[in-house]
This record gives C-alpha cells, sequence and structure tokens, in this order.
C-alpha cells in the first residue's frame, strides 16, 4: 500500500477521551495498548478486553511505531 493511501489508525476528537489519541471508530485510547503489552499481556488479550478494536488496527499501530523507530534510529524523522 503506498504510505499516502494509509488508512487512519488513530483518531483525535476533543470530544471522545477528551482528545486522547484512540483506536478510529473506538473510545479506547492507543496508549492502552502498549500498557498493556508493557505489563505482559499478548495482544489477543488486549482484544478480548477491547473488543471494538480490530486485530489490523493493532497490527497497524505496531507497525507504524516499527516504521518511526527505524527512521529515528537512521536519524531521519519526519
Amino acid at each position: 500500500m503506498d504510505n499516502n493511501q494509509r488508512t487512519p489508525i488513530i483518531s483525535i476528537n476533543k470530544n471522545i477521551q477528551g482528545g486522547t489519541p484512540c483506536f478510529v471508530g473506538t473510545r479506547v485510547p492507543a496508549a492502552a495498548l502498549f500498557d498493556h503489552l508493557e505489563s505482559g499481556y499478548t495482544v489477543d488479550y488486549f482484544l478480548s478486553q477491547f473488543p471494538s478494536v480490530k486485530r489490523e488496527q493493532v497490527i497497524a499501530l505496531l507497525e507504524e511505531a516499527k516504521r518511526q523507530t527505524a527512521l529515528q534510529s537512521v536519524g531521519t524523522v519526519q
């Protein structure tokens, strides 16, 4: 998929969770995924706790985080 055609993963809306970045179409903060992973929980467990989040959204967010990390490691932050 072309970078210009990416489907949004995260939305920020001041009327949803006070503007906290959330998975698109949900009220689930994106940070909740990282909190769960940091606490040792699996993606499957996270998805069982937040059924409104789709596996594809989780994978896309993790891939984007990986991409951003790779960009920063070579000094080409966008």
